[in-house]
């Protein structure tokens, strides 16, 4: 009867501080992380030159070398492809496509099987 006693003095001893507030991470404050940004596409720009389209590219951020690819588009219709290798020391490209005719124009570019982003010219309602 006295190791129940004990036992219960013990738990109600012990309780306050099992039901109290408390740090559960050591250390209180975690080391600094140091992210890893992927690629990114800037300054992209989607212009027209005469009878021709023109897009250039700017790929930032850490790369590994490869190719940034195009997939242009006139509205749903999907009329041509293109890529550019770039590595460290290159890293703008210039596409250019043929169109003679005034559309609502899309070009997705995508780099290292991830697409990075879409530009537009809308010459006419899409």
């Amino acid at each position: 009867m006295d190791g129940v006693r004990r036992s219960l003095l013990l738990l109600a001893l012990l309780c306050p501080a099992l039901g109290s507030c408390r740090y559960n991470f050591v250390p209180l404050i975690p080391g600094q992380i140091e992210p890893e940004l992927p690629a990114r596409v800037t300054g992209a720009a989607l212009t027209r030159d005469g009878e021709r389209l023109v897009l250039r590219a700017q790929v930032d951020g850490p790369i590994t070398p490869g190719f940034l690819s195009v997939a242009w588009f006139n509205g749903t219709q999907a009329i041509g492809t293109d890529s550019v290798y770039l590595d460290a020391a290159q890293r703008a490209a210039t596409f250019e496509l043929r169109a003679p005719d005034k559309g609502a124009y899309r070009a997705v570019l995508s780099f290292g099987g991830a697409v990075l982003r879409q530009v537009e010219l809308y010459e006419v309602k899409p």
